[in-house]
């Protein structure tokens, strides 16, 4: 059966819905399962889709996609489950990375329960110290369209000198997700103040930009908080 709305949006509504009439937590999210055409919020959560599978199932090729958390709080698990559900969707997908090794894309494939041989050659990582705009558009270069690409992580895209400034790399990138009919994710740090607002989840307010970045440029925004997510359009 498929939800209204999606799962956190739901959350939500239950939250409200609790204060607005002041009765238990568990008793609101029963109640909009039961809207729902469910019995109990359990039963509603065990037919949900996973939280992967539900942020890929809004993806759509051109898409520039923020995910952001604060660190320890599982972007780079969620960024490797939505590589691995394009993988089980018929395509192709491509873990690059600045921050691991090998072995540590490994070690967190095996976290989410995926040994890499799973996955085939529609599955790649890249652990190049090159990484940048340019690298990733020649590397996808014969990407076929509908093709995930993960980009751990935004931030260190312009640390090397060399590179051009994260604007323009961000810019290179759009047009290359475009033309190609590429998904390309991007996680991004989250700005430490973000823990001392009491905010329950970051927004684009909280991203980390040591240097100066457009926003505006990415399509999709999804950020990370423990168990608790939120998902947007931006344009």
């Amino acid at each position: 059966m498929k939800l209204s709305q999606p799962v956190d949006y739901l959350k939500r509504k239950a939250r409200l819905l609790s204060r607005q009439e002041r009765i238990p937590l568990h008793a609101a999210l029963d109640r909009i399962a039961a809207e729902e055409g469910f019995r109990s919020w359990g039963l509603l959560m065990a037919r949900a889709p996973s939280i992967a599978g539900e942020l890929y199932s809004r993806l759509e090729t051109g898409d520039l996609v923020l995910l952001g958390a604060r660190p320890g709080l599982g972007k780079t698990l969620m960024g490797l489950k939505l590589a691995v559900e394009a993988v089980r969707s018929g395509r192709r997908s491509v873990f690059f990375t600045l921050e691991y090794a090998e072995k540590d894309v490994l070690g967190r494939l095996r976290a989410i329960g995926i040994d890499r041989r799973q996955l085939g050659a529609s599955f790649d990582y890249d652990c190049s110290d090159a990484i940048n705009a340019d690298y990733i558009a020649t590397t996808l270069a014969a990407a076929p369209g509908g093709t995930l690409a993960v980009i751990d992580y935004l931030q260190l895209l312009d640390q090397r000198r060399e590179n051009p400034d994260l604007n323009s790399q961000v810019q290179v990138l759009k047009a290359f997700a475009q033309r190609q009919g590429v998904v390309l994710v991007f996680l991004s740090q989250i700005d430490r103040r973000f823990e001392a607002l009491g905010k329950e989840l970051p927004d684009l307010s909280d991203i980390r930009l040591p240097n100066a970045l457009d926003l505006s440029l990415f399509s999709k925004a999804c950020f990370m908080n423990g168990a608790e997510y939120s998902f947007q359009a931006l344009q």
